[in-house]
Parts: C-alpha cells; sequence; structure tokens
C-alpha cells in the first residue's frame, strides 16, 4: 500500500512537471536573448513599463521562449483606458494577422490528412466567385502552396471587387487576406461545414485544443464576451471589444484575422513549431523553407531586410540563425510573434493598441533585434 501510495504521488509529480515544461511558465530568473547575454526578470519588466509608457501602450501581453519552453511571461496595463481596469492572465486580445501562421499549421494538418494537396489547382476544389474576365485563366493555377506564400496574386481585400491579378500566379509575391479566406473556403467545402462556427470548431480539435489553446479561437464565444480587452485607437481612447460595435461579425472564421487569443496561449503554437509537434518533419520543412523570394525593390526587403515568405511565415537572415516572424495589425489591437530555430528561442505579444513599432524597438535595447 505504501508502494502504491509513493508510486501514485511520483507519478502525478513527474505529470505536473511535464506540463509545467511543456505549457507553463517555469521559475526562471534569467532569460537568455538570441545573442547569449542574459537578461534579469525584474530588469525586463521595469523596462517593459518603460517602453509601455514611452510608446503609449495600453495594455499587453506578453512571453519569450527559451530552449523551446517559456521562461517569461507576464501582463502590464489596462483593458481600457478609461475604466482603468488591469490587464490580467486571462485578458483576450485580437491577434490580427497572428492569425495566418496558425491557420497554415491547420492547412498543413489538412495536408497530412489527405484531405487538401498542396498543389492541385483550388479552382478544382471549389470555384471563387470574383475573379475578372481576364484573370480566369490564370487564377485556375493558383494552389494552396502559393495562397500560403503569398504568391497568387491575390490582393489583400478585394473589398467587393472583381479580382485582377497582376502577375502570372507562382511568380511574384503579393500579401493576401483574401487568399487565406479562399483556402479557408475551401477546407470548409472538403468538410461540408463553410466558414463559420464549424471551422472554428474543427481547428480548435486539430491545433489548439491538442497544444492547450483552451481560449483560442477565431469566432466569438462567450469567454471572449468577458474576457476580450477593449482596442484602442492612436489617441489612445476605447475603440471596442465586440462585433457590435466593430468590423466583424463574430460568426465568421477569418482565417486572415479573426483569431483571438493571448501571449501564453499562443507561446504553446509556437513551442510546436520550435519542437516540430503534430506534423512530421517533412511538413514542418515546407512550412519553413522559402516558398517566394522577394525581388531586391521588395518594400519589406529594403526596410527591414526580410528575404522571402515560407507557408504562413515570413523569413529575415540573421547572425543568429533565420528568423520566421509575422506581424498583426487591426489599428486598434496589434500583436507580433517570431522565432530562431537555431537558437530554440521566440517571442510573442499582443496589445490593445497601435504602438508595435515603438514597443518593438525599444525592447530590441534590452533584449537585441527582435524583428
Amino acid at each position: 500500500m505504501i508502494q502504491s501510495r509513493r508510486t501514485f504521488i511520483l507519478t502525478i509529480f513527474g505529470c505536473l512537471a511535464y506540463m509545467l515544461n511543456t505549457f507553463g511558465q517555469a521559475n526562471y530568473d534569467l532569460i537568455k536573448a538570441p545573442d547569449g547575454k542574459n537578461v534579469t526578470i525584474s530588469s525586463l519588466d521595469k523596462h517593459i513599463k518603460k517602453v509601455m509608457d514611452s510608446a503609449k501602450v495600453p495594455g499587453l501581453s506578453i512571453a519569450i521562449i527559451n530552449d523551446s519552453k517559456i521562461v517569461y511571461h507576464n501582463v502590464f496595463g489596462v483593458t481600457n483606458t478609461e475604466t482603468k481596469l488591469p490587464i490580467i492572465d486571462e485578458s483576450i486580445f485580437e491577434g490580427a494577422s497572428l492569425s495566418k501562421p496558425i491557420f497554415a499549421y491547420f492547412a498543413m494538418k489538412m495536408v497530412e490528412k489527405g484531405v487538401l494537396n498542396l498543389d492541385k489547382p483550388l479552382y478544382q476544389y471549389l470555384e471563387h466567385p470574383g475573379i475578372a474576365e481576364e484573370s480566369k485563366e490564370d487564377y485556375k493555377l493558383i494552389t494552396a502552396r502559393m495562397v500560403l506564400s503569398h504568391s497568387s496574386g491575390f490582393p489583400n481585400h478585394a473589398k467587393g471587387e472583381k479580382i485582377k491579378l497582376p502577375f502570372r500566379p507562382g511568380t511574384g509575391f503579393l500579401y493576401s487576406g483574401e487568399g487565406y479566406q479562399y483556402l479557408a473556403a475551401v477546407i470548409g467545402k472538403l468538410h461540408g461545414i463553410g466558414v463559420k462556427d464549424d471551422l472554428n470548431s474543427l481547428f480548435q480539435q486539430v491545433v489548439t485544443k491538442p497544444f492547450g489553446m483552451t481560449n483560442t479561437t477565431f469566432v466569438w464565444n462567450d469567454y471572449l464576451s468577458t474576457h476580450k480587452v477593449f482596442g484602442h485607437d492612436t489617441n489612445g481612447k476605447p475603440t471596442q471589444n465586440s462585433p457590435k460595435n466593430g468590423w466583424w461579425s463574430g460568426k465568421t472564421f477569418n482565417a486572415y484575422s479573426s483569431l483571438h487569443s493571448e501571449s501564453l496561449e499562443y507561446a504553446r503554437f509556437i513551442i510546436a513549431l520550435l519542437r516540430q509537434e503534430g506534423l512530421t518533419s517533412e511538413a514542418f520543412d515546407e512550412m519553413l523553407k522559402e516558398h517566394t523570394h522577394f525581388k531586391e525593390d521588395n518594400p519589406l526587403k529594403k526596410a527591414v531586410g526580410q528575404t522571402g515568405w515560407g507557408l504562413g511565415l515570413a523569413q529575415k537572415p540573421t547572425k543568429y540563425g533565420m528568423m520566421h516572424l509575422h506581424t498583426g495589425n487591426n489599428h486598434d489591437f496589434q500583436s507580433y510573434m517570431m522565432m530562431i530555430p537555431k537558437k530554440n528561442f521566440g517571442i510573442v505579444f499582443f496589445m490593445n493598441g497601435d504602438k508595435a513599432i515603438p514597443f518593438i524597438e525599444g525592447l530590441s535595447r534590452m533584449i537585441g533585434p527582435i524583428f
């Protein structure tokens, strides 16, 4: 009986240790930056508060990953600059375009299940109703690979107008939320469920549930109604925290922008990418290798040194290894994620304002370039 009880207790402790190592934040005192510099938790907390005050960031949720583990997680600021209610660990933010990397992972799950073929023309699954006559032949070349690497030629948003492709699909780069939503519609069609709550349920079943991302969602729910923070305009005035006051209905799975999450949960997704969990190594190779190479005059290459796009993630060579990154910008909400697999390093933050760039600049002064 004593031995049985001791074995039970050891098993429980082992499970708790695994969960903490995989999903939670351990009791770390130091954070290692990509350049190897050690930063104390207390100094980072103070620096973040200083940068937020300087940049006028209303509220923030941030996590940092070392050795494929969450070594830092904290929240700062307020949910609403008028009510002054504090951000808490459970506060939820709009992820904006951080939707795209996790949707790309979802699409790769569909590829591995044999539901979707990366290189089969999407019109063979579902015809797009908004293609201009002069582009109908070229549009038939568009594949999931092209959509996920932004080489389809689709615009960011068609805004109800007929889509005219500026180049032959697969031969150029044009960032496109429209393409991502087309692919979401294809996946919905293949499952006979459309692009609303049922698609979100499928996404949660195959992506967020296995990673313990309990409250991450593409569609509105009761949890969001009580935990979502307010967005803020460029002057720091509260805008909205629900679909009734925003541009999004709350009912549609917007693959390009409607993800709602927070840093601790999204960091678990980054860890899965770093550890290559949930997909085969071949699938991760496809996600992380370059599919679209930027020309020399590409604005992103000239401005920040990005050189191309994988499936769902931008790429930037650094002296510490290839950085895979994505920004998110819904204007009153902004976000950012990046990882450097060679260093097993990652960072993600969500904010309820439009000050991501000055915040990144300020944070980089403490832990080195992260963008």
